[in-house]
Formats: structure tokens, sequence, C-alpha cells
């Protein structure tokens, strides 16, 4: 077994007094507003063909703190405004690389409220963590141990919708190991009547964890819209709403990380289908049910857990007709509606359609395997390329 050099960040709740609580609000404040001023002059320096680069707008920082409009900002800790700049500057990067598109205002009912501080801005000792412009330590849930000698390089602050605090450490996990090598090999067909089915005909049933609290949700709703604008009344309302969102998220993604692990634990190369979900939820009778099926999110734990643990995602590009082809003999059916579940081949072989499906996947993933078949880094590129082979990369869960 060889060791993965891996940054991992280990989030967990706290708990802030109300000075505390103070602080980091108008922190996050701060923030919001550096970056927008920096996104703001960079936007009317590009309109004039001009580029600004991080020393630049970190310059305007200085300058703007020295302006009697702006000198709240001397009163938190610079380390977070400092960060802000860097988010920008990889923004921007992401943007002129075409990886993403051009960056947006920050929000104050929007945008995630957070704040990143650096070493130099904070003291974590003896299992304390204490901030910049702080005089008390954080008081942290721990619910899971950090890695012994663990020593956090950032530490993140954030405050969700629902109101709840949290920390995210960023450090070294030297527990994080490549796994023995295995020649188990695995399809797996995402659906919506099943969240998930394997090649070996297992199936996972979708936990529809956003209809189970639907009813409550929608009670939310309705007494949100009664509430007056900007009203204590309506901010409550709000962050109820939140709640329920949260709860359903929570339980969505420790399904998600159960299921994930588990696979990459016991199989070697896992091969999924190219979905593109971005596409498929603007079918507005399947919307709900896909977004709660959190497809996407599945994939990307599955991609960065194979890194993790040395193993191999290999994705099948969508129009790979894994459903209308007989796996048993390779012949095609000219048609195969949604709502047919099970099928007969002129073979005279019988198929579930998720589980034939999956058989599908597995074989077009051991061919690219074998054959390099179809190779393609990113799964965004366009193309018409039978399969594809997933390039993980190493990121924070």
């Amino acid at each position: 077994m060889t060791t993965s050099d891996v940054k991992r960040a280990f989030k967990y709740r706290f708990y802030p007094t109300d000075a505390q609580a103070a602080e980091l609000s108008r922190t996050f404040g701060c923030v919001r507003k550096v970056y927008n001023l920096a996104l703001a002059a960079r936007t009317e320096a590009w309109a004039r063909q001009e580029r600004v680069n991080y020393n630049q707008s970190s310059a305007m920082l200085t300058a703007w703190k020295q302006t009697e409009e702006l000198a709240y900002l001397n009163e938190v800790s610079s380390v977070p405004l400092q960060q802000a700049l860097r988010h920008l500057q990889v923004a921007f990067a992401n943007f002129f690389g075409k990886r993403a598109k051009y960056p947006r205002f920050k929000s104050r009912k929007k945008s995630r409220k957070s704040a990143e501080y650096t070493a130099s801005a904070f003291r974590f000792r003896d299992g304390e963590l204490r901030l910049a412009k702080m005089s008390e330590s954080l008081r942290i849930v721990w619910s899971r141990p950090l890695p012994d000698g663990a020593s956090p390089s950032t530490v993140t602050v954030s405050q969700d919708a629902a109101g709840r605090w949290f920390v995210s450490l960023l450090c070294d996990d030297p527990s994080i190991k490549h796994l023995p090598t295995t020649d188990a090999a695995i399809g797996i067909d995402a659906g919506l009547d099943h969240l998930l089915t394997f090649s070996t005909g297992e199936k996972i049933a979708n936990p529809r964890h956003e209809r189970r609290d639907r009813v409550a949700l929608a009670k939310a709703q309705r007494r949100l819209t009664k509430k007056a604008k900007d009203s204590a009344n309506r901010a409550k309302a709000r962050r109820k709403v939140a709640k329920i969102h949260a709860r359903i998220a929570d339980r969505r993604r420790d399904t998600l990380h159960k299921i994930t692990t588990r696979l990459v634990r016991d199989n070697q190369t896992l091969v999924i289908e190219d979905l593109t979900v971005r596409n498929m939820v603007k079918n507005r009778k399947l919307a709900r049910a896909i977004s709660d099926a959190a497809w996407s999110q599945f994939r990307s734990m599955l991609e960065y857990k194979a890194a993790w643990y040395g193993r191999e995602v290999i994705a099948i590009d969508r129009w790979f007709p894994s459903s209308k082809l007989c796996s048993s003999c390779g012949a095609l059916a000219d048609e195969m509606p949604l709502s047919v579940r099970t099928w007969t081949c002129e073979c005279g072989t019988t198929h579930d359609r998720d589980v034939n499906a999956a058989k599908n996947l597995l074989a077009a993933g051991q061919a690219v395997t074998a054959c390099g078949a179809g190779v393609r880094p990113q799964r965004s590129s366009p193309g018409g390329q039978s399969a594809m082979k997933q390039e993980t990369s190493r990121r924070e869960p």
C-alpha cells in the first residue's frame, strides 16, 4: 500500500459567543465588500482593455483602508480580506482558462458567508482554536478526531442559511493510503426508481429524501410568503425553511458518502455513465426527482475517493445505448421507452432494464481499460466518443 499526499478538510460545528458571532459577521461583511470592490475594479479595467492582477488589487485594498468611507475594514483581521482577493484571482484564472463563467458579485442575502484564515491568523494548540481579533477559543464540537499530529494550514469559518456555524480545518491526512489492487470491477447505472443499479444485480433503493419532508417544506414556505418583507418574522420564517433544506441535504450527503465509500473499497474499477444532469433537470416533470437523486454529487464523491485510494473511475459517453443493447448477444433494440422496465431480446434472454444497462457499462469500461479507447480528460468536453477514462484529481471532501 502506498500513501497518498492528501490534504483533507475536517468540518466541525461550533457555537460562538455573542461577541464572536458579532466579530465573524462583521468579517463576513468585510470579505464580501472587498471581493465586490475588487471585482468592480477589475471589470472596469477589463472594459478599458487592461488587466488587474492580485498584487495590484492588494495595493487597492491598502488604499481603501486609508479612506474614511472604508476605514471599518481595519476593524477585522486583514488575512480573510487578502484571501478574498486570492479567491477572486482564482475565479478569473478559471474564467480565462474557459473552466468557469465570469465571476459574479457576492450578495448579502444569497451568497455563502465564509472567511478563510491562514496560519498567521489563528492559533491551534491542544485542541483549541483561536482566531485573530478574538480573546477566546471557539467552542467546537469535535465529532471526530483530527489525524495524529495534524497541524491545520488554513481554517475556514462559515455560517449556512439555517444559522449553523461551521469551521473547516485543512490539514494533511497520512491515514489515507492506496488500497491493495484487486481485479474487482463494477458497472453503475443511475436511475430514479432505484438510485443505483450495479452490474452484479444489486439495486440501491432511492431514499427520496426531499419527498419525506415535502409537506413540512411546503408549509414553511407558505408561512414565509405571508411575512412582511425585511421584517424580523420573515427572517425567522426563512431560517425555518433553510433548516428543512439543510436536514434534507445532510441526509442525502450521508447516504452518498456511505455508498461511495463501500464502492471504492470493494472495487478497483468503477464504470459510470457520463450524464448531463444540467440539461436533464430542464425537464420540468423530472427536475425535482433528478435534483433529489444528486447524481452529480455522487459522481464527485466517487472521483475524489477513487483518487485517494488508488482506484479508477471510467465514464462512458452519454450516447452509448446501454439500455437498448443486449448484454448477452450484443443485439441493439430499435426503441426502448422509459416505461419499459423489462424486455426480451431476440436471443431469448429477458433483461431487467437497469441491470442490463449496468452490465453494458461495465463491458464498455473494460474495453477502455484494455484498449484505451475514447480517452477524454474532461466530462464537459463536446463530441460523441464512445467512452472515456475519467482522470480523477485529488480534492477535498
